[in-house]
């Protein structure tokens, strides 16, 4: 299932819920040339088996930092710490490499702290060979930031609602909503407000009250080989000081890249990548990466994403015996 390509068109409509995850079929068929009738029943049919799914993203508190894990493993217990690590709430992203000997995760932790993780429990688990732990300085372009391509730059204006940059605090009533949003970020306001014991004329306004000035951060969660991105790497980048920032803005621009983060170590700048086949790969790195200052590059091809936001931790595949 997982690699049967969808359609163009429901790609598109997948695409339109990434502008905004409570798009009604109206607008979207709108802005789309399709019928609302033909949106609705693709929407449905698309959540109904699970392909896609839209989530309410939480507010990060500022006083929390991350650090990118690289944890190399004996192959025979990778799968056993990959499934500790995935049942920690601080860790919300967990992927394996393709070569089958390193975690690579998402930690966070508060900055400038002596992470208990990363300085006590991976250095005494016998299965561990080496960790290395780069911290996040600056943040160019998360998951929840990406868009699949297949939009034309007009389409995806009409759809993405205008925000303003600095939100305002939400109150408990908004947090509640928020929370009762979270593993359906489409739900109906008569549903949230059956969770929150609110009336559903209160619960339909802040809504949008909320989506309007960009408290609710809506994140569609698919599998990116149904959308024909069937390479999923990271690339770890050392830039010229001087150059950084600029690359690291250039990379969070390009379509893509769904992660993009100007880091502590040796390689200072960080993307996320998902292509169609290595060929795209190898043009990113040869191409599209030339003029940014990069110095250096290593390239890590993801071979099971085992924990990311939205999605259940998976058991990690094994190999057969």
């Amino acid at each position: 299932m997982a690699d049967q390509v969808l359609d163009i068109r429901d790609q598109r409509l997948i695409a339109a819920l990434q502008c905004d995850g409570r798009l009604t079929a109206e607008r979207a068929a709108d802005v789309l040339g399709m019928s609302p009738r033909t949106v609705h029943r693709r929407w449905q049919a698309l959540t109904a088996d699970g392909t896609c799914r839209v989530i309410a993203l939480p507010a990060r508190p500022s006083a929390v930092g991350a650090l990118l894990l690289r944890i190399r493993v004996l192959g025979a217990r990778r799968d056993a710490l990959a499934a500790a690590l995935a049942a920690r709430d601080d860790i919300p992203f967990i992927d394996l490499s393709a070569s089958g000997d390193e975690i690579l995760a998402v930690s966070l932790t508060r900055p400038g702290t002596r992470d208990h993780l990363v300085f006590r429990e991976l250095p005494a688990t016998r299965a561990v060979t080496s960790v290395s732990a780069d911290t996040i300085l600056h943040l160019f372009a998360e998951a929840a930031d990406w868009r699949h391509d297949v939009l034309t730059p007009d389409e995806r204006a009409a759809l993405t609602p205008a925000r303003p940059p600095t939100p305002p605090a939400p109150d408990q009533a908004d947090r509640d909503i928020l929370a009762a949003l979270a593993d359906d970020a489409r739900a109906p306001a008569a549903a949230v407000a059956a969770r929150t014991g609110r009336p559903e004329s209160t619960v339909r306004r802040r809504i949008a009250r909320l989506t309007a000035t960009g408290l609710l951060r809506t994140h569609v969660v698919v599998d990116p080989r149904r959308l024909g991105l069937a390479i999923d790497a990271n690339v770890l980048l050392r830039v010229a000081p001087d150059r950084l920032d600029d690359a690291g803005r250039a990379l969070a621009a390009h379509p893509a890249v769904h992660g993009a983060f100007a880091t502590t170590g040796t390689a200072n700048l960080q993307a996320a990548v998902w292509m169609r086949d290595l060929a795209d790969l190898y043009r990113f790195l040869s191409r599209d990466l030339a003029g940014l200052g990069v110095e250096a590059a290593e390239t890590v091809i993801i071979g099971q994403a085992v924990k990311r936001p939205g999605t259940l931790p998976a058991p990690p595949r094994r190999p057969p015996a």
